[in-house]
């Protein structure tokens, strides 16, 4: 660990000491240098801040951006003139270049492009030693057997992952072990695509300390280890990419009786907030800007769900992330977490882009992707769901039945619960098709429960 990196170490720590003010101090700051620096070296930044006074702390006065618009003029986005997206494509188009620096100080990584836009995000060495530094948050509050079984696995990772490729988690790992040859045993990653047989028999072998992944993919991994198929003891585990439902926590946490933390991240920023024991995801507000906005980007009030959320990386240099359109719906808790820590806390609840809408009356309704989420996760029998709308007015669902499970059983029990929902929605000519294809995962490995018809 360099001096910087324990500087920045220390201060995250100092920081959480400190409570809210110490944390809101160092967040107004930071954001006044990241919006001076990126109006300093960015000809994007520097054109759409011209109107705008300087010493800037405050991210209501900075304009919206989003992944369409930097992806647009990448070239003018970046901060360094030797980065061109020409460069950056002629990277990731190489899969044996993964995790390799680019220019010799980047790491690279692309998102899936699921909606619609493929992106290009580099991360300097600054943002990656800030993500070190807060990621030892993750681990706050676990217990004395928690902590021992860490230990006893030697600090072996298990990444259960996304096909090889530029993906963030993915390129991290590579870099990790390019940078430390000797360590790379520490952190390995497993398919998502392989067989369960085979998947758990190799994750048996490498009997890792910690174990991390998607939330519907750890899911199918409690059952194996149910079934006495898996037999692995991790310290924690540690739920990302997609929603991580009370039941699927519930299910994580008693198959391999360890502590489950959820993990908000994105490819714009690898360390926005980490989860608590009471299922809160406290954003790293230190360094990270996350406001909660209405469809017309006005503030909302804790406690009530936002229509998407702005992020602001304060930490990434070469790649100014400032008030940022994730498309992600988020409440902000209210009023303190029982856990105890002065940041921020939130849940994730969806993204604005999956809402289902359907035709009805001469209009047109709209159901939140949670409410099939939250009534299909209490269906017995169902490993995994994906709802598909197919067409207007028909929804495809995929199923995989858990082992024992009737199929059509769980069709008639999984149709009659849909049917009920969308006539509370006025919704009832909606078509319902049992789907013989099982649910199927995106580009970048992670299965979209529900997916609307594209708009």
């Amino acid at each position: 660990m360099t001096e910087n990196e324990r500087s920045l170490a220390r201060d995250a720590r100092r920081a959480l000491r400190e409570g809210p003010e110490g944390i809101a101090r160092r967040q107004r700051a930071r954001l006044a240098e990241a919006v001076a620096y990126a109006r300093a070296h960015s000809p994007y930044y520097r054109e759409l801040y011209r109107a705008l006074p300087h010493g800037i702390d405050d991210p209501a006065r900075l304009p919206v951006t989003g992944k369409q618009a930097l992806m647009a003029r990448f070239d003018d986005w970046v901060t360094d003139p030797d980065v061109t997206l020409a460069k950056a494509r002629q990277l990731v188009a190489d899969p044996a270049l993964v995790g390799e620096r680019f220019q010799g100080r980047y790491l690279v990584a692309t998102t899936s492009g699921i909606s619609g836009l493929r992106g290009i995000f580099l991360q300097d060495e600054r943002s990656l030693a800030v993500g070190n530094a807060v990621g030892q948050r993750a681990r706050a509050g676990l217990g004395v057997g928690d902590l021992v079984r860490l230990m006893r696995g030697a600090g072996r990772t298990a990444i259960v992952s996304a096909p090889p490729g530029h993906f963030s988690t993915v390129a991290g790992a590579a870099r990790f072990r390019r940078d430390h040859p000797r360590l790379g045993w520490m952190l390995r990653e497993f398919s998502i695509h392989k067989p369960l047989p085979e998947l758990a028999a190799e994750l048996n072998r490498y009997k890792p300390s910690s174990l991390a992944g998607f939330s519907s993919m750890l899911g199918l991994l409690a059952g194996e280890q149910e079934a006495g198929r898996l037999h692995i003891h991790p310290g924690m585990v540690i739920a990302g990419g997609e929603a991580l439902t009370a039941e699927n926590r519930a299910r994580i946490a008693s198959a391999f009786h360890a502590q489950v933390r959820s993990a908000y991240a994105a490819t714009e920023c690898g360390f926005l907030a980490y989860g608590c024991a009471h299922n809160w995801l406290h954003v790293n507000a230190d360094w990270v800007v996350l406001e909660p906005v209405d469809a017309d980007h006005r503030p909302v009030p804790p406690g009530r769900p936002s229509h998407t959320v702005l992020l602001s990386n304060l930490a990434n240099r070469v790649q100014p992330i400032l008030r940022y359109d994730m498309g992600d719906n988020v409440l902000v808790r209210p009023d303190a977490c029982p856990c105890g820590s002065p940041l921020p806390a939130v849940q994730v609840q969806g993204r604005a882009a999956e809402m289902l809408e359907f035709p009805a009356g001469g209009g047109h309704v709209r159901i939140s992707p949670m409410a099939f989420g939250t009534l299909l996760d209490r269906v017995p029998g169902i490993a995994q769901f994906q709802v598909v709308q197919s067409a207007p007015a028909t929804l495809r669902v995929r199923l995989r039945q858990a082992d024992g499970a009737d199929p059509d059983h769980v069709w008639r029990t999984v149709r009659e619960e849909i049917s009920r929902l969308l006539a509370e929605h006025r919704a009832e000519h909606v078509a319902l098709e049992r789907a013989e294809e099982p649910p199927e995962q995106s580009v970048g490995g992670k299965f979209r429960r529900i997916i609307p018809l594209a708009r």
